[in-house]
């Protein structure tokens, strides 16, 4: 079974000869995360990581990290009230960043042999639109958003037209990177960690928006959601219950909730991950990750599950500890 007839089993919950495996890491601090459309010498840096991360471990599957190119440059400098948001203009599909994206998805496209199934990370409007309110919008680092807490409380359709305005947009985006760069689908990003936005107000108006984006990338390509839970900081899972991916990734540390767990809550869907940020995959011995794989698969089954870590670990990590996790899944499925 090769890398892509594993993954299409795992997608399909069908039966598969050993689980596939995934894990990513960013190549840069968040310092240089988003300066790829103007600094070309860090925009290569990523593109570097991604070479020499597969001379190390030749994965299953590929997510393309958008290091130096995370955050859309959506321009609110002239935003100073919140009906300003009504006309907010989104980033042009001709920009330098739409333009360098495509040249990324494109070059790690022509790393990989047809058969490994390979995902560009996606966002949903509301990541892009927090960030572009802050004072410092392309420094992820920024951590100020009182300005779109201030304008979500003064008014909230106002903050949902913007959404509304930067989802089109990114819809087309996203249609855009499947059909020019021989990519499988899109890694979807959502999250409401800490519960930042009330629950009930992230139902109303933030879910429905997201699910738009997913179900339009779902037309043209397979989806992947990850509910981006972050160094202990969850999400309410019951937000995304009903998101229709066809495969999902959580935080088994910061939700409390297995992978075994999660097929029964998103209703037999795939799932993957099951590993900690920083665990037993960064510190441990080839025999401890080895106990940890044999865990998490006696409680979740082969079948549609896919071996992975709750996000990113961490970047300095050593990448032969990947191949351990394959040779223990194998090694499970011949025992």
């Amino acid at each position: 079974m090769n890398k892509r007839e594993r993954f299409e089993n795992f997608l399909n919950n069908k039966p598969v000869d050993r689980v596939p495996v995934g894990f990513w890491h960013h190549y840069m601090g968040f310092d240089r995360m988003n300066r790829g459309f103007f600094e070309f010498d860090t925009f290569e840096e990523n593109v570097i990581g991604h070479s020499k991360s597969k001379e190390v471990f030749d994965p299953d599957i590929v997510k393309i990290m958008t290091d130096s190119l995370m955050i859309m440059p959506i321009d609110c400098s002239k935003v100073e009230k919140v009906s300003d948001l009504y006309k907010i203009e989104p980033f042009a599909l001709d920009s330098m960043y739409v333009q360098k994206s495509i040249e990324l998805a494109q070059r790690v496209r022509d790393m990989y042999k047809e058969d490994v199934p390979i995902y560009m990370t996606g966002f949903t409007p509301l990541f892009p639109l927090r960030c572009a309110l802050k004072p410092e919008p392309l420094n992820v680092m920024c951590r100020d958003e009182s300005k779109f807490f201030k304008f979500l409380e003064e008014d909230p359709d106002a903050i949902k037209a913007a959404l509304e305005i930067l989802g089109k947009r990114i819809m087309e985006f996203h249609k855009l990177l499947v059909e020019k760069c021989g990519i499988d689908g899109i890694y979807l990003s959502v999250n409401n960690r800490l519960s930042a936005i009330n629950d009930d107000l992230y139902l109303k108006m933030v879910a429905p928006l997201e699910k738009e984006v997913l179900d339009d990338a779902n037309k043209y390509c397979t989806t992947l959601l990850h509910i981006c839970g972050y160094a202990g900081q969850g999400n309410n899972l019951e937000l995304f219950k009903d998101f229709d991916a066809k495969g999902i990734n959580w935080s088994v540390q910061a939700e409390n909730m297995t992978l075994g767990e999660g097929k029964k809550f998103f209703n037999g869907k795939p799932v993957f991950g099951g590993f900690a940020q920083k665990g037993i995959l960064y510190t441990g011995t080839k025999e401890e990750i080895e106990a940890e794989v044999f865990r998490i698969l006696e409680e979740c089954g082969q079948v549609g599950t896919m071996l992975g870590a709750d996000c990113t670990v961490p970047n300095d990590i050593d990448e032969n500890r990947f191949e351990w996790v394959r040779q223990a899944a194998i090694k499970f499925a011949n025992k």
